[in-house]
């Protein structure tokens, strides 16, 4: 049985294209899947904590080998836990919009706290460094405003620092098979957004007429 977890990165709910976009692509996987588990991640719902002094004093303390205290206990517990979903996840999928050129901050806060040696990646000084979420998939859906397509004669592309941290990201903690489901132009008109939005539905739902 696959394992999906959406992670939820924007606040606009309902109202949100990348969760649209995504939401078509959960859709049509689960009409074809039916015993996929489904799990939702609300980056916007969840009281993330600060990473602070004890959080920090903990992932050096591992580094170095060394005992953590109770307090860096505590905090490496919290970040335990919030890294667990994604373990347990066999499919990831993303909502992801761009907001100033690069992702909303409370994806960057979460991918801050849980990108930890040991809890998703690992070091050695034979091995380097080598990504823990082994064998797994990502789709990711990421709405702009503006056009952002090599074909496009603007320079927005020149400014796209949301798809290519979202996949390095991904790829550093060991997903390689990552999809990407783009809709753009959002915020040129109605019809213009809302032929968009469709477009990138009907693509997410071919995405996952062609995944197992």
């Amino acid at each position: 049985m696959t394992r999906l977890l959406h992670i939820q990165c924007s606040p606009r709910k309902e109202r949100s294209a990348s969760q649209q976009v995504a939401r078509g692509f959960i859709d049509r996987y689960l009409a074809l899947h039916p015993r996929c588990e489904v799990s939702t991640l609300d980056l916007w719902s969840l009281d993330l904590p600060e990473f602070d002094q004890h959080a920090m004093d903990a992932k050096y303390a591992g580094l170095q080998g060394i005992a953590l205290s109770p307090a860096q206990q505590d905090a490496w517990r919290t970040l335990e836990a919030l890294a667990a979903p994604l373990h347990d996840a066999d499919l990831l999928v993303l909502s992801v919009p761009l907001w100033n050129y690069s992702i909303p901050y409370k994806l960057k806060h979460f991918i801050d706290l849980v990108s930890q040696k040991d809890l998703l990646f690992s070091f050695s000084a034979e091995h380097g460094l080598r990504g823990l979420l082994q064998n797994k998939s990502a789709v990711v859906a990421y709405a702009r405003g503006l056009d952002f397509s090599p074909q496009s004669d603007t320079p927005a592309q020149r400014y796209d620092f949301q798809k290519p941290y979202v996949e390095a990201w991904l790829g550093f903690v060991g997903v390689k098979n990552v999809h990407a489901l783009i809709v753009e132009k959002t915020i040129l008109g109605y019809e213009v957004d809302q032929r968009a939005r469709q477009e990138a539905v009907n693509q997410a739902r071919e995405l996952a007429d062609r995944l197992e």
